[in-house]
């Protein structure tokens, strides 16, 4: 599976602070034999980081989209409105599972505002910000993302 890696975060994007999840992100994902095509940190910009995920998945550059950052309840946070607004249709069940699951660790899930939605055939997912949290909800969710992504490629052959 192709899988892009994007890091919403200004200041990573800047190079002020380290990526820290996008590389726990990018070293899961290869260790289960998966080909990351793209990790970059991006400016938190919505526009930005709309155009970068609706170019991606109309060209077919990858399977799967998975975001980290920009999701909770600061001001500048919009990675999920990025998302919804270039999504086909929503998958609510991903961000709602990943929520009730990380509850059980810490209550302060409840302020995520994931998303997860599909553009053609590929599948988009915002991941919490932290790395800690990002290794969790991989390890949680990987399986049915897996899925998912086989469903929606033989639905488009």
């Amino acid at each position: 599976m192709k899988v892009a890696i994007i890091t919403a975060n200004t200041a990573v994007y800047k190079g002020n602070e380290e990526d820290a999840s996008g590389k726990v992100m990018k070293h899961m994902l290869e260790k289960e034999g998966h080909e990351v095509v793209f990790a970059k940190a991006l400016p938190g910009d919505r526009k930005v980081l709309a155009t970068v995920m609706q170019r991606m998945a109309d060209a077919h550059l990858t399977d799967l989209i998975l975001t980290t950052g920009g999701a909770g309840c600061a001001m500048g946070d919009c990675t999920p409105e990025a998302t919804i607004e270039i999504a086909d249709r929503l998958v609510p069940g991903i961000p709602e599972a990943m929520r009730a699951h990380m509850m059980q660790l810490t209550k302060r899930a409840m302020l995520n505002r994931c998303a997860a939605g599909i553009r053609g055939d590929v599948l988009i997912v915002n991941l919490p910000g932290k790395a800690g949290a990002v290794k969790e909800c991989v390890n949680y969710l990987l399986p049915e993302l897996v899925h998912t992504v086989e469903v929606l490629k033989d639905e488009s052959k």
